[in-house]
């Protein structure tokens, strides 16, 4: 028997685990995601332990998160005269010196606003980079196009899974050891990564020497998404959303302690119970047979995050707060993977790096101003206020996509009977 074919009698959830390179990136992204989670909570809670202020958690986000909108514009184009492997090599290494030099900050003592600035600031200029090149890798790992859901599902699946592992253990390493010690763990998990990559077997890459016109070629690819609608109304969708709806999470260090009188084992038990939440939305989105009718759930899940988001900021108890976070989560994930394999599956193959540039730019394009704006908004009105007004958006968001889905449908069956997605 063949490499993986006990998995192809599995259900299409699982297809993807078929290829052995696949299984590789998988297994370390399980561990180096988990350590990225712990980071991403001790660093919420180190800003809002050294200033108290909302709007400088917004700060730092934007600081991160901006570069990569800046930057990832044109890095798609870039990259498709390059080995992504290696640049995603490249960009993990660094996202490890990264970690490592957060660690020896704030284990030593002397850590200061300014450092985390500079420091997101690095890291947002290093994604730029990984980000467009690991969308456009993962398709390389599954030659077969049918497995291509699966992957992109299974991917989510592991994102939300350690986003259920990862801030649950930041809430108690931050309160029995530190924040330092989250950001050495988070150095550490890098190494899974880099090991599974150096261990893939792929295909000799064929590196382009010719001189190219990196603005024509983003000029082309963003025509493109413009004259498929389909495409379009997912990018524009996303784009919105990471305006509005992410920079929740931004606000939930300010959640947690002024609203819900926590410490950070409430922050880590919020988060985690929007991981399962997460989580429970991936596995059903992988075990779809086919993307068929993404469009229709895209618009759905926006519309009930935006309740929920509205719901969850009435909220003055823990218990129901956490609660609230579960079907926040769902919606959330929902909403970006069905967004995430439309793309993936409607795209030609010849314009993916430069899509998915594109796509890693709507994603976090809005986030910067969103959570901004968020942090700005909530230090005038709380919390509670910026994050009801945030889902009342995101709630209209979903009635817009909801009403343009019919005029879709044609080119999307038309484009997915081509490629084999249905009959």
């Amino acid at each position: 028997m063949g490499e993986g074919t006990l998995l192809l009698g599995i259900a299409p959830a699982l297809r993807a685990f078929r290829h052995r390179n696949y299984r590789l990136f998988y297994s370390g992204e399980c561990i180096s995601l988990t350590g990225r989670w712990i980071q991403r909570v001790a660093m919420s809670w180190l800003v809002y332990g050294l200033t108290g202020s909302a709007l400088s958690l917004g700060i730092v986000d934007f600081t991160g998160q901006f570069t990569v909108f800046v930057f990832g514009t044109f890095t798609g184009a870039l990259m498709e005269r390059y080995d992504l492997r290696k640049v995603i090599l490249v960009c993990q290494s660094l996202s490890m010196v990264h970690a490592f030099t957060m660690a020896l900050l704030t284990l030593s003592g002397v850590v200061q606003y300014r450092h985390v600035v500079v420091l997101a600031f690095l890291l947002g200029v290093s994604d730029a980079f990984e980000l467009p090149a690991r969308q456009a890798f993962v398709p390389r790992l599954v030659p077969d196009a049918k497995d291509l859901p699966s992957a992109i599902a299974l991917n989510s699946t592991l994102f939300n899974g350690s986003r259920l592992v990862g801030p649950a253990l930041a809430g108690y390493i931050i309160a029995f050891v530190g924040e330092g010690i989250c950001f050495a763990l988070n150095g550490l998990s890098y190494s899974a990564t880099l090991a599974a990559l150096l261990m893939m077997r792929m295909p000799k890459v064929q590196v382009s020497r010719e001189k190219r016109d990196i603005a024509k070629e983003y000029r082309e690819g963003l025509r493109y998404v413009v004259s498929l609608p389909p495409l379009r109304n997912a990018m524009l969708g996303l784009a919105f959303l990471s305006l509005f709806g992410m920079p929740f999470m931004t606000l939930m260090p300010v959640f947690a302690r002024e609203v819900l009188a926590g410490g950070p084992q409430t922050l880590g038990l919020l988060m985690a119970a929007m991981g399962i939440g997460a989580l429970a939305g991936s596995l059903l989105l992988a075990a779809r047979p086919s993307p068929d009718g993404l469009g229709r759930t895209m618009a759905l899940a926006c519309l009930s995050l935006g309740m929920f988001l509205a719901t969850f900021s009435t909220s003055r108890h823990f218990a129901l707060s956490a609660l609230l976070m579960l079907p926040t989560g769902f919606s959330l994930i929902t909403a970006i993977v069905s967004c995430n394999t439309l793309v993936q599956t409607l795209v030609d193959e010849d314009k993916r790096s430069r899509v998915m540039s594109l796509y890693v730019t709507a994603s976090v394009g809005g986030a910067p101003l969103g959570s901004l704006f968020a942090g700005w908004i909530a230090s005038l009105f709380g919390a509670p206020l910026t994050i009801a007004g945030s889902g009342l958006l995101v709630a209209l968001l979903g009635g817009v996509l909801l009403a343009r889905y019919p005029a879709t449908l044609a080119t999307v069956t038309e484009i997915y009977r081509k490629k084999g997605f249905m009959e």
